[in-house]
């Protein structure tokens, strides 16, 4: 990428020949960038790989080691939720109910989010699990996010997400959702434009070997990777808020079902369940009647009712459903008259509001529950398998115990100004809206520039050194 193209002859086997074609002169370009996004990106895509492979097999062994909290006996009858409630309300008075997640299953609890209590971590709620049947509180929890993830799977989630380094610890794992598209893109033209007498693996050994078995693995699991950045990116940081802004302008943003109620009169000073007692309005005995109100506009298990937290919000009880078929639909009911106020379904949602949110729990692992899981340990592995063979490969371009010699600068230069120009710009619009490839990229061309430019001209010092 530098104006300096190199002058020694056996650096690479891939050097750059004299006036190639239109295609040929756009893959050592493409050589160089996959190369070097490679070692640098790696570590980051390695950290997100092992993580994201804990995280896929949390699920199932939050299932395991939290089977008391859980799950109960099946039962001949379970009582109403108001009694659920009030039982785990004498077992935790403190805080506030925020939700109330009734048992969707036969064998399973009762959750009920408590907010607000002491030394329950800032966006956590307390889930105190109660037996549909008996109410017996079987025990609590602290709970994260719209799965319901309990301490196991959220200290994996964040881990996966953050590394537990806060905000700032959330630019790894973009960083690495950007260009994992970029590196499994460039590994796909470089592939698909080697020669395939070049591609076999049987029969070769050393470097060929190892390139073999980096391009086939990278080809299958190809479209997994360009997946997984794509819905990487929709819930990151920066590239995430430009991809929210681009929805709402085009008006596909996710919609949400309207909680106001009319102020005054009959739900004049209605609160919350507190610790201090309950009032007419959000008392236990309601929940019964507003889960009625809902079941009635046929919103099955598993739901949520979300308690409202002033005199002006109504319940909403929304499906909670990520895995296929989804069921998102979601209803606001007066906590007074019991009657539906709105209702959102979720075949009404815009197209890339249903495209995020299959994208999102797919990549989470729930869409299709543990079939989900598996593919998404599988692609993980393979990107570790990828990124050791990558980086063995590096070390086998070099002699002896060296390690592996560069990808020749230059590259750039070979390519026709039709083609370039388009490039560039087409380059410049996507680091805009995903700043984490575009500042990375923008960084690595000046510094290569500069280091380019320094190595030409000590060449040219001494060259005119020995002619002299």
């Amino acid at each position: 990428m530098s104006t300096a193209p190199t002058t020694t002859r056996d650096e690479s086997p891939e050097a750059v020949a004299p006036a190639p074609s239109r295609k040929a002169a756009l893959r050592p370009l493409i050589l160089r960038l996959h190369f070097y996004a490679g070692i640098l990106v790696a570590p980051f895509l390695l950290v997100a790989a092992l993580t994201g492979f804990l995280y896929a097999a949390s699920y199932q062994a939050e299932k395991i080691v939290y089977a008391h909290e859980l799950n109960v006996p099946v039962g001949d009858h379970k009582l109403p939720l108001s009694e659920q409630v009030a039982a785990a309300r004498k077992a935790h008075p403190q805080g506030t109910v925020s939700a109330v997640r009734p048992s969707p299953e036969a064998d399973a609890t009762t959750r009920v989010l408590l907010s607000g209590v002491p030394g329950v971590g800032e966006g956590h709620t307390l889930a105190v699990f109660v037996d549909p049947y008996t109410a017996k509180v079987r025990g609590a929890l602290e709970q994260y996010g719209s799965t319901g993830a309990l301490p196991l799977r959220t200290w994996i989630d964040e881990l996966h997400r953050d590394l537990h380094l806060g905000e700032n610890g959330r630019l790894y794992s973009e960083l690495a959702a950007s260009w994992l598209w970029v590196i499994a893109g460039g590994g796909l033209v470089l592939w698909f434009t080697r020669r395939r007498a070049q591609r076999k693996v049987r029969g070769v050994s050393g470097r060929r070997r190892t390139l073999g078995l980096h391009g086939t693995v990278g080809v299958w699991a190809a479209a997994g990777f360009f997946f997984l950045s794509a819905t990487g990116l929709t819930w990151s940081t920066y590239a995430g808020a430009n991809i929210d802004e681009l929805r709402t302008s085009l008006g596909q943003a996710t919609p949400s079902v309207s909680a106001s109620v009319a102020a005054g009169g009959e739900h004049a000073g209605h609160t919350g369940m507190g610790s201090g007692g309950t009032t007419a309005a959000t008392a236990p005995q309601g929940l019964d009647k507003i889960l009625a109100a809902a079941r009635a506009e046929g919103l099955g298990d598993p739901v949520e009712i979300v308690v409202p937290a002033d005199a002006s919000t109504a319940y909403v009880v929304k499906q909670v459903q990520r895995s296929w078929p989804e069921k998102q639909d979601s209803v606001a009911v007066d906590p007074t008259t019991g009657k539906v106020t709105d209702e959102l379904r979720f075949a009404d949602y815009p197209l890339l509001a249903k495209l995020t949110r299959w994208g999102i729990d797919a990549h989470s692992g729930v869409l299709f529950g543990l079939v989900n899981q598996i593919a998404l340990m599988a692609l993980a592995l393979c990107l570790v398998l990828l990124i050791v063979w990558g980086y063995r490969m590096w070390w086998q371009r070099g002699r002896a115990s060296a390690f592996g010699r560069p990808i020749p600068r230059g590259a750039w230069q070979q390519v026709p100004p039709p083609i370039l120009v388009p490039l560039m710009a087409a380059v410049a619009v996507l680091g805009y809206f995903v700043p984490l490839l575009g500042i990375p990229l923008a960084l690595f061309v000046a510094v290569d520039v500069v280091l380019g430019e320094i190595a030409y001209r000590r060449g040219k010092r001494t060259h005119g050194g020995q002619v002299a």
